[in-house]
């Protein structure tokens, strides 16, 4: 399975790191070593000082498709999920500044948080509330109304590149509030008011 995430999908996450609204979806990969199952805890890497939450949908892929039409990419899911694209943002910005790709800062071990799926029925996935909490407090929160790229156009996009295969996960972008965590913080991510996933950083 691969995990495909995506990218500066949501303006105000945009506006806050001071990167330019893209005309199409930003594509990036994690490796199947970044996930983070279970509740188990984060443990900050050695590499960084700086490790940001960004709390994202998760869609999971149920059936092989390439160069799907939007109208059709509704057929190619019926799970969501909540995760969290960790991201080590000093390694980064400094990737960044030189041009380099940044699967350093995102693809390490344990930098992709998934909750256990549930099922799209009965959830209006164009109007849909998910929140992130550290330490009691919400410091993200996000509806898909806010996406520039909806869940059905960034399947169809995705797939004019890569084959997209049963069990591929796609993270579908985070709203603003993305900020820093340290070891003691307790994460915890809703759907709505469904708990999804409950943990500590190490």
């Amino acid at each position: 399975m691969k995990i495909v995430c995506i990218g500066r999908n949501y303006v105000e996450h945009i506006q806050e790191l001071n990167n330019d609204i893209p005309d199409e979806p930003v594509i990036f990969i994690k490796p199947d070593t970044a996930l983070l199952r279970n509740n188990a805890p984060f443990f900050i890497p050695d590499f960084t000082s700086d490790v940001h939450h960004e709390v994202e949908l998760v869609v999971k892929i149920k059936k092989m498709g390439k160069c799907i039409p939007a109208q059709f990419s509704k057929d190619y899911y019926d799970e969501i999920s909540l995760g969290i694209d960790f991201t080590a943002r000093d390694v980064q910005s400094a990737l960044k500044a030189k041009g380099l790709p940044w699967e350093k800062a995102k693809g390490f071990d344990s930098s992709a948080v998934i909750a256990p799926f549930i099922s799209i029925e009965g959830l209006n996935l164009t109007d849909l509330n998910f929140r992130l909490e550290k330490n009691g407090e919400v410091v993200q929160r996000g509806n898909t109304q806010q996406m520039i790229h909806k869940i059905d156009e960034i399947i169809a996009h995705v797939s004019q590149y890569f084959t997209l295969k049963i069990g591929d996960y796609i993270y579908t972008g985070t709203p603003a509030g993305v900020g820093s965590v340290k070891s003691t913080d307790r994460l915890v991510g809703f759907i709505e008011n469904q708990e999804m996933f409950n943990f500590l950083v190490g």
